[in-house]
């Protein structure tokens, strides 16, 4: 559900930023290097690849090693959000690169998914339109456990999913505090968490699986309330996401980024195969 979307806003550090997005390193034969989310100039994340025809993708790297809470408002969070807090938004949008965001503040009931197992979507959505990965003859792989909280066509041949990526494994996280946000959930599904997202849309040059259309992953980048995310999901409860949704380092051109909060508002349904 969307709660609250504000108009698309420039935020972000001028210089240094705990976080970016950028290009990796290129090997000589490619035409460009990977697609990476960095933390602290170490690549936390690959994503999917510029050229928008292969598959989506999130996968974590070994420098995904740190949340990116802030404890200045860390009791504001866990009392939650009313709509779109300015303070907040300029608070966490210090840890990002100066670009263009689209905030948006969401109710989402995550469910905790394993990679190859059952509601992955690398293993099951994504191979139904890509195949198996001609090389490994595998499904892509996330290396990490992740959050699957909404799906929606966006019209008879694309279809929008929304996962919620943690910086660090819930295994990571404390269970006696994941346990403490469990009982605040099962009181009120204010308690909020913070993101910085991205959406790509990705479709195969050429027909490979047996349901070809386009795929819009918004994919939420978790800054803080790993514990919040892991104990909606236990408990089977809604959580408040503020979302900074970046423009610019989208796969996706801004006219398409600013269908979201729409098709966030639209009724929930799984694809239909055609």
């Amino acid at each position: 559900m969307l709660l609250a979307a504000g108009p698309v806003r420039p935020l972000g550090a001028a210089s240094q930023s705990r976080l970016r997005f950028g290009e990796g390193p290129k090997d000589k034969q490619a035409w460009a290097g990977r697609r990476l989310l960095w933390l602290d100039e170490q690549p936390a994340f690959e994503l999917s690849y510029w050229c928008g025809t292969c598959p989506c993708l999130f996968e974590r790297l070994e420098g995904a090693t740190s949340t990116c809470s802030i404890e200045d408002v860390g009791r504001r969070l866990v009392d939650g959000l009313n709509g779109i807090d300015e303070q907040v938004l300029a608070l966490f949008g210090s840890l990002l690169p100066r670009a263009q965001y689209l905030p948006m503040l969401l109710c989402i009931e995550p469910r905790l998914v394993r990679p190859a197992q059952a509601g992955d979507y690398f293993a099951a959505e994504q191979v139904a339109t890509w195949g198996l990965n001609s090389f490994w003859g595998l499904p892509e792989h996330p290396r990490t456990p992740y959050y699957r909280t909404y799906e929606t066509p966006v019209d008879e041949d694309a279809h929008l999913y929304e996962f919620v990526v943690p910086m660090v494994p819930p295994s990571w996280n404390e269970e006696e505090r994941v346990a403490r946000y469990a009982a605040e959930l099962a009181r009120s599904a204010k308690p909020t968490a913070v993101a910085v997202s991205t959406l790509d849309i990705c479709a195969p040059a050429v027909e490979r699986g047996g349901d070809y259309y386009t795929h819009w992953a918004l994919t939420h980048f978790l800054l803080d309330g790993h514990h919040k995310m892991q104990a909606a999901a236990t408990a089977e409860r809604p959580v408040q996401l503020l979302s900074l949704l970046s423009i610019d380092a989208s796969l996706a051109s801004p006219e398409k980024v600013g269908r979201v909060p729409a098709l966030r508002r639209a009724a929930r349904a799984v694809r239909v195969a055609h």
